[in-house]
């Protein structure tokens, strides 16, 4: 896949997975709620990871600089 995530857009994403686990290990977000937003977290990471966001590339963005 053609990447389309810039790097900032990588830390953010890394970095609102982070606070998520934070959240969670801390016990302040449970229940639906902490799933749910675990399951967002993880696929922060994974986007971040590979630099590409397949919403994105639905709707066209791209956050990467250009060569």
């Amino acid at each position: 896949m053609k990447k389309n995530m810039g790097t900032a857009d990588k830390v953010i994403r890394a970095l609102v997975a982070v606070v998520v686990l934070i959240l969670y290990f801390t016990n302040v977000i449970s229940g639906t709620l902490a799933v749910i937003l675990l399951i967002l977290a993880g696929i922060f990471v994974v986007t971040s990871i590979l630099g590409t966001c397949p919403l994105y590339l639905l709707f066209g963005i791209n956050t990467a600089k250009k060569e």
